[in-house]
Order: C-alpha cells, then sequence, then structure tokens
C-alpha cells in the first residue's frame, strides 16, 4: 500500500511538474535575436518605448499567456505590424482561429519575419521574430492549414493592428 501511493504521489508529482513546462520560458526568458538588425536600440531606448510586457515579449523572448490578447479576436481587413517598430508582418487574409490562445497566420509577409532555432524547454522549436529590431514575436509549427501547412504562433503584445 506505501509503495503503490508513493508511486502515485510521484506519478502526480510528474505531472504537476509537465504542467508548468510550456509556461517555464515565461520564467526563464533570454534576450532578443542576435545579430544587427536595420533598427538597433539600447535596452533603456527600447524601454522607453514599449510597454513593460511588449519589451518582456520583444526584447526577452517572452510568452503571454494564453487567450489575454485583444488581437485575438480582431477579424477586421488590415494588416498587423511589429509593436516596436510598425513593421508589416501578416495580413489578417491569412488570420486564422488556432485555438491555441494566441494570434495565428499561416503566412507572413514578404520580408516581414525571419526564424532562428530555439532550443529552450529542452526541445528545438523554430522561433519568429521581425526582419527590422530583430524582436522575437512567437514560433512557428508544421501543424497550420492549407496551403502552406504552417502555424505562425504569435504573442498578441508583440503585435499592433493596422485596419485597412
Amino acid at each position: 500500500m506505501i509503495a503503490q501511493s508513493t508511486s502515485r504521489r510521484s506519478f502526480m508529482a510528474f505531472l504537476a511538474a509537465g504542467s508548468v513546462l510550456p509556461f517555464a520560458s515565461a520564467c526563464s526568458a533570454k534576450p532578443a535575436a542576435k545579430g544587427t538588425f536595420p533598427i538597433m536600440k539600447s535596452e533603456a531606448e527600447w524601454r522607453r518605448v514599449l510597454t513593460a510586457e511588449q519589451f518582456y515579449i520583444l526584447r526577452e523572448e517572452g510568452t503571454e499567456r494564453p487567450f489575454t490578447s485583444p488581437l485575438l479576436k480582431e477579424h477586421r481587413k488590415g494588416t498587423f505590424v511589429c509593436a516596436a517598430d510598425g513593421h508589416p508582418l501578416f495580413s489578417s487574409a491569412t488570420k486564422f482561429d488556432s485555438g491555441t490562445g494566441w494570434p495565428s497566420f499561416w503566412k507572413p509577409l514578404p520580408k516581414g519575419v525571419a526564424t532562428s532555432s530555439d532550443r529552450s524547454l529542452g526541445m528545438v522549436r523554430t522561433e519568429v521574430h521581425c526582419t527590422q529590431c530583430g524582436g522575437h514575436l512567437g514560433h512557428v509549427f508544421d501543424d497550420g492549414p492549407a496551403p502552406t501547412g504552417l502555424r505562425y504562433c504569435i504573442n498578441g503584445d508583440a503585435l499592433k493592428f493596422r485596419p485597412a
């Protein structure tokens, strides 16, 4: 009976630990994409022009909680731009409801985003960042709809919407 109880407790602890892993990246943020970009600012300059949430996501590669972005329900025609520099990233025509809790798109605008390898959380994912400022936007996955089969899962705080 004791072994079974200990086993059950260990299993429950394992499940509890696993449930926080998706949010672990939010607790261990790292700097935005490395390299030189057309728009370069110091940390202090970025802090002056971004909200605390935007800075956390765009400059420290944080992740917002799912289902918290007002842009999740944005369905008007227009363009989603980088919240840091206004660079056009995604057309509203490519936005879809992925059910994940983050704004999702099946294709970026030409020269809008670039990708890099993200090895955090003990797995390899493809990070998406702005080509102009290097700001972290989210990740891209291969479980999206036709015609690309891609799902660009983007933090709403990394975006601003410009209606057509």
